[in-house]
């Protein structure tokens, strides 16, 4: 019979957030797959793990994707653990998720530690939609494009950040989303814990006076719809009802139809459009 596959999370600060369930499996399994074997050597001694490592990382992600593939379907059970919290999110391990499926391969997921969620809940914003972008790309442009993408985004944002470039991303935030309410969160599950409840504009003027300690998770509010829907509707009240009209009619719709969606654009009824389209002529 072929292994299994088992994602396993891991504390992202404090080791008392390891589950019971993570440390049998890491017991049982054949095979644990680490990102940072040097890190991961810690946490394993620290529950007596003696279970064999093998590297698992960004830049041998389909090589050694392959073997763990291989070793599985021979029968090996491979558990996956990243430097810190949840496998799959942000990391190579989804890679491997992918690979296991393909070859038929067993995968269960056990849940845990996750930055991305402890600093959602910890933000004070909306829970209930968020978009998570992780790391912003190194590449300008990527950059760039991702962030013309979140101006209109009406979930709450979550991104993470390394403490040398936090300044210089809240400076892009600032310039491309404008004035946010932003928590930023350090130091998670550790003793000097901070979610750092402010606006982008503040975060600012507060970390050019103060050094920044720690990985940063960044939650950021997402554009309020009402503002999207003001925006719309100041975009057709710069046009006439009738190039309105036009602009629905070109597309295929017959007048009934177009002045439904250009009364619907501009927050009025239908027998207004048809007064103003009369006034018009």
């Amino acid at each position: 019979m072929a292994g299994k596959l088992y994602l396993c999370a891991t504390p992202i600060g404090n080791l008392e957030d390891m589950t019971f369930r993570a440390v049998r499996i890491l017991n049982e399994v054949d095979l644990i797959a680490a990102e940072d074997t040097r890190n991961s050597i810690k946490l394993l001694n620290h529950f007596d793990i003696k279970t064999p490592m093998t590297s698992y990382h960004e830049f041998n992600k389909f090589d050694k994707g392959r073997y763990l593939v291989e070793k599985m379907l021979e029968g090996t059970n491979v558990a996956v653990i990243t430097d810190a919290g949840t496998p799959g999110i942000s990391d190579p391990g989804e890679e491997l998720v992918k690979m296991a499926y393909e070859a038929g391969i067993e995968v269960t997921s056990l849940p845990g530690a996750s930055a991305v969620i402890t600093a959602l809940t910890l933000s004070g914003l909306s829970t209930r939609r968020f978009a998570f972008e992780a790391f912003l790309p190194a590449d300008k442009k990527e950059r760039q494009d991702i962030l013309k993408e979140l101006v209109d985004e009406t979930r709450t944002i979550i991104m993470y950040e390394a403490p040398h470039r936090l300044l210089k991303t809240l400076d892009l935030l600032l310039a491309t989303l404008g004035n946010r309410r932003i928590t930023i969160c350090r130091e998670l599950t550790k003793r000097y814990e901070q979610a750092f409840v402010t606006t982008i504009e503040d975060a600012i003027a507060y970390y050019e006076e103060h050094e920044v300690k720690g990985e940063c998770v960044l939650v950021i509010e997402g554009r309020k719809k009402e503002e999207l829907v003001l925006e719309e509707r100041e975009k057709w009240l710069a046009l006439s009802v009738g190039e309105h009209m036009e602009h629905y009619m070109s597309q295929g719709m017959d007048k009934k139809e177009a002045m439904k969606a250009v009364a619907a654009d501009r927050g009025l009824k239908k027998r207004d459009i048809y007064a103003m389209l009369l006034e018009e002529e």
